[in-house]
């Protein structure tokens, strides 16, 4: 089976194309590099520098390479940037993801895996959210991806599409294997920014508001480990192939820990206790998003084997020595 992922060179991307040639599948890359590296892709994938929205591209690469299913990541994703740039999201995770879709139905592609987020439920409160509760996104990011929600849902009612909409929690970790990781210079990452604080890349770190209504008055968020995230989507597609129904699904652990938590984790796990400095609440951050995360075990499959905070900072760790190591 050949898998279409697009954003493949990037952060989440990179980790599901390991995992699918992982699990032996062959598998076509469309990037434009905006985010992403080519070096951070399997040399076994097919690696294709494009735009996701050139549908004669896209129609093409279905062609040549009878391609099956489409994992849609490349996207926007920096919440405060999309409040600042709203029409560039809008552009970029609307009207781009439109025209993939597009083409995926006009070449007869019957699977479509999109990378949606927690950011479509907006202010939720401290209690674990699910898939049924009202969508109400504070930002331009969380708008533009529910907006590609309802297209794929619409568009699998009118066309022989299945699809799966994952909406992801906060994405974090490396490849245990140390085969990619978050590469991308001047990432917001809470995490990324920790440990490259830790290894002396940057001199300190924000954060960004204390007067949260949670317990320690920081954001509170559930840390999902980017390789159990790629095998959410291995779930995903193997439910598609099997006849499954169409689905949106939380893809989290259903445990939040806040930003204090997470600094406090780094630095016990580095070693290293590094300076913080505390800056006012950033534009379009709820107070906490943690997962109602049952619904995806149980129609999915999904067990995931890599949820523990400090093995998610040790792989975060391990991956910034390497980078430091790649680039000199």
């Amino acid at each position: 089976m050949t898998v279409l992922v697009t954003g493949g060179a990037g952060y989440i991307g990179s980790h599901m194309v390991l995992a699918l040639i992982d699990a032996g599948h062959d598998v076509v890359v469309l990037d434009d590099f905006s985010t992403g590296f080519d070096w951070a892709v399997h040399p076994a994938a097919t690696l294709v520098s494009g735009d996701v929205s050139d549908g004669e591209l896209v129609r093409r690469l279905v062609r040549e390479h009878r391609i099956e299913a489409v994992i849609h990541f490349a996207a926007r994703i920096v919440v405060p940037e999309s409040v600042a740039d709203p029409l560039g999201y809008y552009l970029a995770n609307t009207v781009k993801t439109r025209a993939l879709i597009e083409a995926v139905v006009a070449a007869g592609v019957p699977h479509f895996i999109f990378s949606s987020t927690a950011a479509v439920y907006g202010m939720i409160g401290a209690d674990p959210v699910a898939e049924n509760a009202a969508l109400a996104p504070i930002s331009p990011y969380g708008r533009s991806k529910l907006m590609s929600e309802w297209m794929l849902a619409d568009a699998a009612v009118a066309h022989p599409l299945g699809y799966v909409a994952l909406r992801y929690f906060n994405v974090a970790g490396a490849d245990p294997l140390g085969r990619s990781g978050q590469s991308t210079a001047g990432a917001t990452h809470l995490i990324k920014v920790a440990a490259e604080t830790a290894l002396g890349k940057r001199p300190g770190m924000q954060v960004f508001g204390t007067d949260y209504e949670t317990p320690d008055g920081t954001c509170v968020r559930d840390y999902i480990h980017v390789s159990d995230l790629a095998s959410a989507h291995l779930d995903a597609l193997r439910h598609l192939r099997a006849g499954g129904a169409s689905a949106v699904l939380n893809c989290g652990y259903g445990r939040g820990y806040s930003v204090f938590e997470v600094i406090d984790t780094v630095k016990g796990v580095s070693g290293v206790d590094f300076p913080v400095q505390v800056s006012g609440r950033r534009a379009g951050d709820p107070a906490a998003i943690v997962a109602q995360a049952t619904r995806i075990r149980s129609e999915l499959g999904w067990t995931p084997k890599l949820d523990d905070l400090p093995t998610i900072v040790e792989h975060a760790l391990a991956w910034e020595r390497r980078l430091s190591e790649r680039n000199g």
